[in-house]
C-alpha cells in the first residue's frame, strides 16, 4: 500500500507545459494545420544526436503528442517533416521526393545546427548542403543537439497549442 499512496501524492512528473504560442507565433503557412498535426521524421546524414533528443520530445517527460503532435511512418500522412542533420549527397534526392509526397499544405521543420547551415560537415565532400538548399524550410530549431523542448515549442508553433 505504500508504493501506491506514493504514487498518488507524487502526481504527475512531467515538464510543465510552457505558455501557448500566440496568434503572431503561428506562420501563416501552419495555421490551415492548427489543432493537430502528423509528423515524418527524415534523417538527411546527421549524427543521431538530434534523433535522440526527437526521442525525448515524444517520450512520456515531454510529451508532444499532448500539443496534438504525432509520429507517422509514411510521409503521404504526414502535414509537416522534421528534418535532422546536414543533406548528405546520397539523401538529397530521397529527401526532395519525400517532400514532395508529402500532401499539400505542408511544412518542413529544420532541427538543429546541421540541418541549419550544416554545423561541423560545412564543406565535407559528402555534404550536398542544409535543408534549406534542398527543399523549402518553414522553420528552423537551433542547437547541437536541441533540447527536446525547443522541439515541442516548435511543434507547438504548428499546432497552434
Amino acid at each position: 500500500m505504500g508504493l501506491l499512496r506514493k504514487i498518488r501524492d507524487t502526481g504527475r512528473m512531467a515538464e510543465p507545459a510552457p505558455p501557448a504560442p500566440t496568434a503572431e507565433d503561428v506562420p501563416p503557412q501552419a495555421r490551415p494545420l492548427a489543432g493537430s498535426v502528423q509528423v515524418r521524421h527524415v534523417d538527411a546524414g546527421s549524427c543521431n544526436g538530434c534523433e535522440i533528443e526527437i526521442g525525448g520530445a515524444f517520450g512520456p517527460v515531454y510529451d508532444a503528442e499532448r500539443y496534438g503532435a504525432r509520429l507517422v511512418a509514411s510521409p503521404r500522412h504526414a502535414d509537416v517533416l522534421l528534418a535532422t542533420g546536414p543533406v548528405t549527397r546520397n539523401m538529397a534526392e530521397p529527401l526532395r521526393r519525400t517532400y514532395e509526397a508529402a500532401p499539400e499544405p505542408r511544412l518542413v521543420v529544420a532541427v538543429g545546427d546541421c540541418a541549419l547551415d550544416c554545423g561541423l560537415f560545412a564543406g565535407a565532400y559528402g555534404v550536398e548542403g542544409a535543408v534549406r538548399d534542398v527543399v523549402p524550410v518553414d522553420l528552423e530549431v537551433p542547437g547541437c543537439p536541441p533540447e527536446p523542448a525547443a522541439i515541442v515549442a516548435a511543434l507547438r508553433r504548428v499546432t497552434g497549442r
